[in-house]
Parts: C-alpha cells; structure tokens; sequence
C-alpha cells in the first residue's frame, strides 16, 4: 500500500481538528508504540485520546525520515510531515492544547543512529516549532503543549551542555543510581526494557519479584519527579494492569483500541 503524502496527512489532520475533541477522553498513560505503522500516524492516536506517540527517525541526506528499519525510509515521510505540522495545525485548532485540561503531549524520538548529527538536525526543526514545543533553559522548564523526549541513540552530552532545549532525554534505570544524578528538568523521563524487570510477558502466574520491582522503579524515579515507561511490553491486559496499579506513567501498546478500551474501563 503506498503511504500517505504530506499533503493528504495535513489535509486529515486539518478535517480531524475541524470536527472537535470535546467528544474525546484524554488517556494520559496511553502511549502509541511505533505510532508511525498505523494508517493515520499520529491521528489515529489522537482521536483514540492517547496522550502520548512514538516516532523511530533515521538521519538520510540531512532529513529525519520516519522508520523502524534504515532499508524502509521513505523521502515522504518526515518527522515534519507526519509529526511536527499536523500537531501544530491540530493544537491551533483546539485553543492550544491537545486535549482541554490535560498536560502536554508527549512526542517520543527514537533515534536510530548517529546521535550527535541526528540531535543536530533535530534541533533545528525542533526550534521552528517552538511555539509547539516544552522549552528547556538552565534549570527552567516553559511549558508548551508538547514535550519532545529522545530516546534510542541519544546525544546526551551534547543535550547536557546546551542552554536551550526543545527536548528532554530519555533515561534508563541505571539512572536512577548513579553517583551523579540528571535532573528531571534534563532527563524528565525514564525508560527501559521490560526484559530488565523480568522474561514474565503475562501468561501464567506472575514472579513474586515483578510487582516489587516495578514498583521500586516507579517510586524512585517519582521521589525525583521523573515519569516512568517500559518498552517490550506484551499487549496484555495482566501486564497493563500490574503497571495501572503500579503506577506507570506510560503504558505503551501497538493495538491501540485494545488499551483504550482497558484504559477506559480502569478509570478512575
């Protein structure tokens, strides 16, 4: 099937905006694994209420093309096409949040390879959209109506020495413990794998250890006002749940309907 050009994606996006969310319930630990595979990135899970997305982005003769695998880029599909210019139209359309009352979007970046010249190129069109973008200066944070956040190859050095971001970093547990902290106002995310916890993928009964683990992982992570998120996950209602009550901040799936509708059926 021949993917969807730039301007049929902002044409969707635009007639999205028109009809209005009011309708919509914001999901606010429901996060689009490998967003860009469904039919609508990004749309798809923005009138399903997902409060966060996933976009893997490779760097190709200077532009970040959006992929799992660098055989399968495509000159068509931009970070900008699918991502940056449909979420600037849509959050013009909806008094400048993506859903009324809840907190910003989360925009994952998922960088492939080349760190250093990705987040070169990624702050650069991260800055033409910086009336989109959560703002990073020294110690201060300038809220905007999406967070970007670098996960994959990160440049976290060269994130560290700037002093002004429009994205954070992805961390990792090991994070968590190190001798010299990162900061949320750096780092205001932690991730890893769910493999690190435990090979339990929810069939069965669940390891004793698994639920204190999670656990320690989320309330240590919150104790330094960082938000927590696992990849690898099954799409498992066991597993949500144990995450639901554990606290995670962002429960992930590739079945979208499936965790709404779990989602919305645990509210509280």
């Amino acid at each position: 099937m021949k993917a969807p050009g730039r301007w049929t994606l902002l044409a969707a996006a635009l007639s999205f905006a028109r009809a209005g969310s009011a309708q919509l319930t914001p999901l606010e630990h429901a996060h689009a694994h490998n967003d860009y595979v469904h039919a609508r990135p990004l749309l798809d899970a923005l009138e399903r209420g997902f409060n966060s997305v996933e976009a893997d982005v490779h760097l190709v003769g200077g532009q970040l093309l959006v992929a799992h695998s660098r055989d399968s880029v495509d000159a068509t599909r931009t970070l900008e096409s699918l991502y940056l210019a449909p979420l600037r139209t849509y959050v013009q359309q909806h008094g400048g949040r993506a859903y009324p009352g809840a907190g910003p979007l989360t925009l994952l970046i998922d960088v492939k390879a080349d760190s250093e010249g990705s987040y070169v190129a990624l702050d650069s069109v991260l800055r033409r959209y910086a009336d989109l973008f959560t703002i990073y200066a020294g110690g201060e944070v300038i809220q905007g109506p999406v967070a970007a956040i670098i996960s994959g190859e990160r440049a976290i050095g060269k994130m560290k020495k700037a002093r002004v971001r429009f994205a954070g970093i992805d961390g990792r547990i090991p994070d968590l413990h190190a001798k010299l902290l990162t900061p949320r106002t750096v780092m205001p995310l932690i991730s890893d794998s769910w493999d690190r916890i435990t090979k339990w993928k929810g069939v069965g009964e669940m390891p004793a250890n698994v639920r204190r683990d999670v656990e320690r992982v989320v309330a240590l992570a919150h104790s330094r006002g960082q938000r927590v998120r696992f990849w690898g996950t099954p799409d498992n209602e066991v597993v949500w749940q144990l995450m639901l009550d554990a606290k995670v901040d962002l429960i992930g799936a590739d079945d979208l309907d499936a965790l709404r509708d779990f989602l919305l059926r645990h509210r509280d």
